[in-house]
């Protein structure tokens, strides 16, 4: 028995949410509703201006962990943070969820813990600001290896691998489990990071993952391919499961060349947020439990129905009713 049954890597960001009014948006020039970069000048402008500010630890693969450990999984993040205010909140979250938090706050770090600034207006329109800070720096100095060997399963969020580091971090982490008997695999996260590194992620699909999880347009632009069923034919040559959500579509798994589709039962959602991540965590606690591949799917499915069905990236009910609701568990 291993001590983690999911380790995951991936950017620590906090989520720091206000509430504005359209005034306050025309007047530090926020554009409403969508989501922007910002650099470090800007970032702590705006936080600084951020009055009964509500704070919660956040990032793709930390979302998906939390949903892990809500279902019951032992799990560590890694994530670099700084020795400030933001970073000692976000280990201390991490920790309150259920998970390790590996790497210790950085003393002196070079840039500040990474924040999206989300500002609410009444109309419920969420306008945020992104600044990715210390998280992006995280280079293979940061991966434990005994932690990593000591996993059943290691996740990595593909939005690290937009540095050579994280890219350096991904191999030595993905070789340390594997080597320790382990399964790694990668969320795709986003079609643009793919385009920007897609010879980098089909080396690392082919060499390195036991599994993949990506939605149907990360999928085709990985593989430049004509069509979804194209694309998955390239990538079951290289590697042996293969995940793909498809917006309300039925999803599908295809493992060891075996092609199951679960479908998706259709659900209003009240924020989309974070759909993609829970899918992640029901997903994960099937594979890391032996469920078969058709139960795993299903178990991600109800976990990104759930999320979708209120504000915030994590599930606020309980999981593992739902599951047991469906037949999944005992």
């Amino acid at each position: 028995m291993k001590t983690y049954q999911v380790a995951g890597i991936g950017n620590a960001i906090v989520d720091v949410i206000a509430t504005v009014d359209d005034r306050y948006l025309d007047r530090m020039d926020i554009h409403k509703g969508i989501m922007q970069l910002v650099d470090r000048d800007r970032a702590e402008a705006l936080f600084a201006t951020m009055n009964d500010r509500a704070q919660a630890s956040g990032g793709s693969v930390a979302n998906t962990l939390a949903g892990a450990g809500k279902l019951g999984l032992k799990s560590a993040f890694l994530g670099r943070v700084n020795a400030d205010e933001l970073g000692h909140f976000y280990a201390q979250d991490t920790a309150e969820m259920g998970a390790v938090f590996v790497n210790k706050p950085v003393a002196g770090g070079e840039l500040p813990t990474s924040r999206c600034m989300i500002f609410v207006t009444p109309d419920g329109e969420r306008s945020m600001n992104t600044y990715l800070g210390i998280s992006s720096e995280l280079g293979p100095e940061d991966v434990d290896e005994a932690v990593i060997a000591d996993s059943d399963i290691v996740f990595l969020e593909g939005y690290l691998f937009d540095k050579d580091k994280g890219k350096d971090a991904f191999l030595k982490a993905a070789r340390a489990c594997r080597a320790a008997g382990g399964k790694a695999g990668i969320a795709l996260s986003d079609p643009f990071c793919v385009d920007r590194h897609r010879d980098d992620f089909r080396t690392l699909v082919a060499g390195e993952m036991d599994f993949v999880l990506g939605n149907e347009q990360e999928w085709v632009s990985l593989y430049q391919a004509n069509d979804l069923d194209d694309a998955l034919a390239q990538a079951g040559r290289e590697c042996p499961l293969l995940v793909c959500t498809r917006s309300g579509e039925p999803v599908v798994i295809i493992h060891n060349g075996k092609r199951v589709e679960i479908p998706v039962k259709m659900v209003t959602p009240v924020d989309a947020t974070g759909a993609g991540d829970q899918f992640a965590a029901g997903f994960l606690y099937g594979l890391a439990t032996g469920r078969d591949m058709e139960t795993a799917g299903r178990m991600g499915c109800i976990a990104a129905a759930e999320v979708i069905g209120h504000i915030g990236a994590r599930p606020k009910t309980d999981l593992r009713g739902a599951f047991r609701r469906a037949g999944l568990v005992d």
